[in-house]
């Protein structure tokens, strides 16, 4: 069945009357519980018939245009298969996150600074992804990103809170005022701002290769492509933990929707060097975000780094998607696309998982830091199986659906050579190296938080004392697992449910997976690649019961347990224990000087002094030293020169305006 996009708009206006309905009532003991209950309901509604539309009608678009925004063109919405998919991703994401918040938000210490803006970011997103003109989709992104920034200083008192919302403020008005000079230059002097209207227009190579510049500058800096990452290990930690997974899990896919919608749908065909330029940019992100987060020990801001590396991931198949479609490779083109949905869709999932693994850590032991982690496998069991799932999801392990989308885009990279272009059949190959790197890095990244956070010995008191979180918490990460599980062992539903997708957008599909033997997937031919996600599932389980009955067997029947010891001699102490910071040290001596401008510096007592020996390490990110510390430093040079502006006399003013206006009208006339 057709959904009317009417209907979504009433979601929206609900979302926004439950932002209402939250400042009234402010401190309300009940205030919590009263709208992430709403926001669920909202939002599964939305899911509902979301689903109904992609499995009825995938391909069937709806429009209409309201009263509102600019006098000539109103304000226009539109749902096809694209922002169906998006939708679908930005209100399971709500629905998700709402039912965590339900338990979740018992624990916030100012909830009447959370609850407002919860529901406002949702609205602001779900009209983002139905936005059918620039003046619509510009609006919609500045009030998502004005609600995401006050769920960033929701903890105001916090310094860290401070910047990470200032950081983020600055980056958001940066991307949205190159997005602004991109919508300016699509729309031309006729100030066609329907996306309709953008679609049959014409470009110039030169306008098309200046709007795919800023677009990589206005949705790179939202998603977090280096080096307009430098927000997002700030902002995404400091928001409360529900809140993080959305922006993680969520906000960063609606960014990679614009970039999307107008690099794929309005834009036209752009230069096969455009695909270079998305593909190495990609390759970088990924490397350089999963070694950010291999240098972290605050579990929060390890996992916003992951974000960063799994952005690289898509963004590489969406440039093997252009550079094949630009050749005219529809099968190619179809194969990479598919690669970067599906791993959007499966980033949503597992991210959002560790985010609400990560929170419920956190409430239970109000510790961030996991060195002062460990052994939380036996307090909180449940939490740490479900943090697991999200582990080998993220880590692209098989059978769980990272894997699925990541062996799509090596299956992709794969096809490089059938392009014509010396340059892409050079890139393609090395930035596919990168990426099986990043792979690896990823898998160690994350044996190392599972391992620092749940294993061993409690570092701390607090994680001594930790507990089990509510069933709300529990329930959510649980569907998420879930679905992970889902996704990876039935991939060919999900690449089916992508096809009318891709074929509209770069005029190729897949071959329909459903229907296949034993539910394999052969996204090219059975002779040339081919998985089997549930035989491979059904192997682990097999294989996994066989030897726990034998070991149980075979094995004494005797328990015996006894301390952790040290070379035969028995050690209680927590410092004995392998450390995030020890388990990062290989890594960092190999790439922490080139990447990171790692400094050890060693405080050894002399003989006879009873100090304890000190090692500091100090890392820095050269994205701020090289690009952002240079550019404040400019800033406030020119402020500084500029102030005397405050202090011209009347003459001076008029003189300075008559030369600003003798100077537009002589730009405008050589313009024209």
């Amino acid at each position: 069945m057709t959904i009317d996009v009417s209907l979504f708009l009433w979601a929206v206006a609900a979302l926004l009357a439950t932002a209402v309905v939250a400042v009234a009532l402010g401190r309300s003991a009940s205030a919590s519980r009263l709208v992430y209950g709403a926001t669920l309901g909202i939002s599964v509604v939305a899911v509902v018939m979301l689903m109904a539309h992609l499995v009825s009608a995938p391909g069937e678009i709806s429009m209409v245009r309201l009263p509102l925004g600019l006098p000539w063109i109103g304000a226009g919405f539109r749902l096809d298969a694209l922002s169906a998919l998006f939708l679908l991703i930005v209100n399971f994401g709500g629905a998700i996150a709402s039912l965590y918040g339900i338990g979740y938000g018992r624990h916030e210490d100012a909830p009447h600074r959370v609850l407002p803006f919860f529901a406002a970011f949702l609205a602001g997103m779900n009209l983002v992804v139905l936005a059918d003109d620039a003046f619509t989709f510009l609006l919609s992104w500045e009030f998502m990103s004005l609600a995401s920034w006050a769920l960033v200083v929701s903890n105001h008192r916090s310094e860290d809170s401070r910047r990470a919302g200032f950081v983020y403020l600055v980056m958001a008005s940066f991307g949205t005022l190159s997005l602004l000079l991109a919508f300016g230059l699509m729309a031309g002097p006729t100030g066609g701002y329907a996306f309709d209207t953008i679609r049959e227009m014409t470009h110039a190579p030169l306008t098309v290769a200046i709007v795919f510049i800023l677009m990589l500058f206005g949705a790179g800096s939202k998603a977090g492509l280096v080096p307009l990452h430098v927000w997002l290990p700030l902002a995404h930690p400091a928001a409360p933990s529900h809140v993080s997974a959305l922006m993680s899990g969520v906000m960063t896919k609606v960014a990679i929707y614009g970039f999307i919608r107008v690099v794929f749908d309005l834009l036209g065909e752009p230069a096969w060097w455009s695909s270079a330029v998305l593909i190495m940019l990609g390759g970088a992100t990924a490397v350089l975000g999963i070694l950010y987060a291999l240098m972290e020990t605050d579990l929060k801001r390890l996992l916003a780094c992951s974000t960063i590396e799994n952005i690289g991931v898509i963004f590489v198949s969406l440039g093997l998607a252009l550079a094949f479609r630009s050749n005219a490779m529809g099968w190619a083109a179809a194969l990479a696309f598919t690669a970067a949905l599906f791993h959007i869709v499966n980033h949503s999932l597992f991210k959002s998982l560790l985010f609400f693994g990560a929170g419920a850590v956190i409430t239970a032991t109000g510790q961030r830091d996991m060195e002062k982690l460990g052994g939380l496998i036996h307090r909180m069991p449940w939490t740490s199986f479900a943090f697991l799932v999200g582990c080998v999801a993220i880590s692209a392990l098989p059978p769980l659906n990272g894997f699925v989308s990541e062996w799509l885009t090596f299956q992709a990279v794969l096809q490089s050579p059938d392009l014509p272009e010396w340059g892409l059949k050079i890139i393609v190959p090395a930035v596919g190296g990168l990426l099986a790197f990043s792979a690896a890095l990823a898998a160690s990244c994350f044996v190392r938080a599972f391992g620092i956070t749940f294993l061993g010995r409690s570092r701390s008191p607090a994680a001594d004392q930790a507990h089990e979180v509510d069933r709300f918490s529990l329930s959510a990460m649980f569907i998420l697992a879930a679905l992970c599980l889902a996704a990876g062992i039935l991939p060919g539903f999900v690449i089916d449910a992508l096809s009318p997708i891709t074929q509209a957008l770069v005029g190729g599909s897949i071959p329909p997976q459903s229907n296949a033997p034993w539910l394999s997937i052969a996204p090219i031919a059975e002779s040339r690649s081919s998985y089997n996600g549930l035989l491979v599932f059904v192997f682990i389980a097999v294989s996994a019961w066989g030897a726990a009955l034998l070991v149980h067997r075979l094995a004494s029947r005797d328990v015996r347990r006894s301390a952790a010891w040290d070379c035969g001699f028995p050690d209680a102490r927590p410092q004995t224990q392998y450390t995030a910071g020890s388990f990062a040290q290989p890594i960092r001596r190999v790439f922490g000087t080139l990447v990171f401008h790692a400094r050890e510096t060693v405080d050894m007592p002399p003989p006879g002094d009873m100090r304890a020996a000190r090692l500091t390490v100090e890392t820095r990110d050269l994205a701020w030293d090289w690009i952002y510390t240079p550019i404040a430093r400019g800033i406030g040079f020119a402020a500084i020169r500029l102030n005397r502006l405050q202090f011209l006399t009347i003459r001076q003013y008029l003189s300075l305006v008559f030369l600003a206006l003798v100077a537009l009208l002589l730009v405008l006339a050589l313009w024209t």
